[in-house]
C-alpha cells in the first residue's frame, strides 16, 4: 500500500466534496480512512463492506489514482459473442441465398458462427441472433418427419372416393 501525499489527500478531499456516484463516494472514503490510520478490518467494519472491498479500493487507487476510483460502466450486451456489426456480416452471407428463394439450413448458419465465435454454441443462439436481426421463419416444414405414406395414399383413396 502506497501512502498518499498532502496534495492528493487534499484531491480526494474536494473530490469527495463534489457530487459524485455512492459507490464512488465510498471507494474515496476508504481511503481517507486508510491515510487517519484505520486498518482494512476496521475499515470494512465501519463502512459495512466485505475486506476484499476495502482491499480492491485500495489498489485501484495504488495503481490508477483517483481515476481508478470511478466505477466502471455497465450496459450494452454483457455476454455478447460478436458485435452487432459483426453478426450482420455473418448473416449478410447467408441473404443473398435467402433473397434468392432458396432455403436457410439452420445447420449451416450455425456452423458458420461457431467458426466465427471459436466455440460451440445452442440452436437457441443462432435462432436469437435471426430474431435479433428481423429473420423469420416464412416457410413451415414440408412433412412430418415420422409421416407413414402408405397410410397417407389409403386415405385419399377413401376419402375422396366417397364424395
Amino acid at each position: 500500500m502506497i501512502k498518499c501525499t498532502k496534495r492528493q489527500i487534499g484531491e480526494l478531499k474536494e473530490a469527495l466534496r463534489q457530487k459524485i456516484a455512492a459507490a464512488h463516494r465510498q471507494r474515496i472514503q476508504m481511503l481517507l480512512l486508510r491515510e487517519s490510520g484505520m486498518t482494512q478490518p476496521a475499515i470494512a467494519a465501519a463502512l459495512g463492506v466485505s475486506l476484499s472491498t476495502v482491499n480492491r479500493a485500495h489498489m485501484a487507487y495504488d495503481g490508477g489514482g483517483l481515476q481508478g476510483l470511478k466505477p466502471k460502466p455497465i450496459g450494452g450486451r454483457q455476454r455478447e459473442n460478436m458485435t452487432l456489426a459483426k453478426e450482420k456480416a455473418l448473416l449478410a452471407r447467408f441473404a443473398k441465398a435467402a433473397g434468392a428463394g432458396e432455403m436457410l439450413n439452420i445447420h449451416d448458419l450455425k456452423a458458420a458462427y461457431e467458426q466465427a465465435i471459436g466455440h460451440r454454441t445452442s440452436n437457441s443462439t443462432v435462432y436469437n441472433l435471426l430474431v435479433r436481426h428481423g429473420w423469420r421463419k416464412l416457410m413451415p416444414r414440408p412433412f412430418h418427419p415420422q409421416r407413414d405414406l402408405a397410410a397417407q395414399n389409403d386415405f385419399k383413396k377413401a376419402a375422396f372416393h366417397a364424395l
